[in-house]
């Protein structure tokens, strides 16, 4: 029997759409009606690519080969007991609880535990720690925004929803939704996001800073000297300056390709100080276009437990920050991690050829429900069931909005807290055990 369970948050991107109705057959999903292609292939495809059902352990012919719970568990605490320098990273593909019972973990073994953010938006991390954040909700930004720009990124590909549920969509003071809203896209490269924008100023290649400064002189009425600056006419940018210095309410979206572009952390402050200033002329904000669905939850949840966001290092007991020198890439690559523990990510897939050499080296623990490049190193899976489908958890929203996601279907499999509690509580047996 055909049952719609509507209400459900989908778990692929910052975007958390909240509006997704499941159709659920058998205690399996077998459809969905609001969400993207990316977020239905997410919801449909949980038994799809190859999951993994049961724990999964190297033997000595290198070989996995199915295992239980508890004989998974004890072989990853084994190693993490015994590592003199783990390394914890990922964690943006579960939920808060899941992450606060990793810190613990992290905390109790002198692990450096480390997510995400330090390949996408640590840059952006770095510069609201050194210039503040002049933040909205989505809610302000569908209701009240006039003016929006999307600076570095393409949601029509990356965030598909993003567009129609804040910038088409009809707001309290934006009845006509998109005809009430003047579309802003920077971007080097014509995009679809950028063929629905009114003005796309193509900035050229790794010259972002150049234009953000650029433009903040034009607001603060010096005259820019040359005739195009980072690529773009010099009547281009007065134009653009004088529809922001305009708005009503205005929002800048900005994303990996402002963040990874020359000058990183620096564009980001200059972004924010942009934003500041165009507050002296009506009322503007700006939201960071994060990837992972609690990507933002880890780096909520990492700050209450330790003081830190990421790249934390708790090898004296007392954390220690230093992006650069604790991140994941960092300590592989100079081969100071000895064990690594994997979960809710896939740095197989992403990271740089050196440090794959260094994870297929070490022992590595997977906490992850499919077949993936990581897991294709790993000598111990530990499959999870997933959250905002097989089981409920809490996520933070790109802006930082605590949502709460739904159970929508059962399953046999160990949550992600359940599995890193009782990695926890075994670990503690085995330090006590060696005093």
């Amino acid at each position: 029997m055909l049952e719609l369970v509507k209400n459900v948050v989908c778990p692929f991107c910052g975007t958390l759409c909240d509006d997704i109705i499941c159709k659920v057959e058998g205690d399996e999903i077998v459809g969905t009606m609001n969400a993207c292609r990316i977020g239905h292939s997410k919801f449909v495809h949980t038994e799809g690519a190859m999951r993994w059902k049961k724990p999964q352990i190297r033997d000595e012919n290198g070989e996995l080969v199915e295992t239980t719970y508890e004989e998974a568990i004890e072989r990853a605490a084994q190693v993490l007991a015994k590592s003199k320098r783990p390394l914890m990273y990922g964690w943006s593909c579960t939920d808060c609880d899941a992450q606060a019972a990793g810190m613990a973990l992290a905390e109790n073994t002198k692990a450096i535990v480390d997510n995400t953010a330090s390949v996408c938006h640590g840059p952006s991390v770095l510069a609201l720690q050194d210039v503040g954040y002049p933040i909205c909700t989505f809610g302000e930004v569908k209701n009240r925004a006039d003016v929006v720009v999307y600076w570095g990124c393409n949601p029509m590909h990356a965030h598909p929803r993003h567009l129609s549920r804040h910038v088409f969509a009809r707001g309290f003071f934006r009845e006509r939704g998109r005809s009430d809203r003047t579309l802003i896209v920077v971007d080097p490269r014509e995009s679809d996001s950028s063929k629905l924008a009114d003005i796309h100023i193509q900035v050229g290649y790794n010259q972002d800073y150049e234009l953000l400064d650029a433009m903040r002189a034009c607001m603060m009425g010096h005259e820019i000297l040359y005739d195009e600056v980072a690529g773009v006419p010099k009547e281009d940018i007065e134009a653009v300056v004088e529809v922001l210095k305009n708005a009503q309410f205005g929002i800048l979206f900005f994303g990996m390709g402002i963040t990874h572009s020359r000058g990183k952390h620096r564009n980001i402050d200059t972004a924010i100080m942009l934003t500041q200033d165009l507050n002296n002329f009506g009322k503007f904000t700006l939201i960071p276009m994060r990837g992972h669905y609690n990507v933002t939850g880890f780096n909520q949840v990492a700050t209450w437990e330790s003081g830190y966001p990421y790249c934390i290092d708790f090898a004296t007991g007392i954390p220690r920050y230093n992006p650069g020198e604790t991140g994941s890439n960092d300590l592989l690559q100079s081969k100071e991690a000895d064990a690594m523990m994997v979960i809710a990510s896939d740095p197989g897939a992403h990271f740089p050829q050196k440090s794959l050499e260094r994870m297929a080296e070490i022992p590595v623990i997977a906490i992850e429900p499919h077949r993936t490049p990581t897991t294709e190193l790993a000598d111990i899976i530990l499959p999870p069931a997933i959250v905002g489908m097989e089981t409920d958890g809490t996520a933070y929203r790109m802006e930082g909005v605590p949502i709460r996601m739904r159970k929508v279907v059962n399953s046999d499999l160990l949550s992600d807290r359940e599995i890193l509690e009782k990695l926890m509580k075994r670990v503690m047996e085995i330090k006590t055990a060696s005093k």
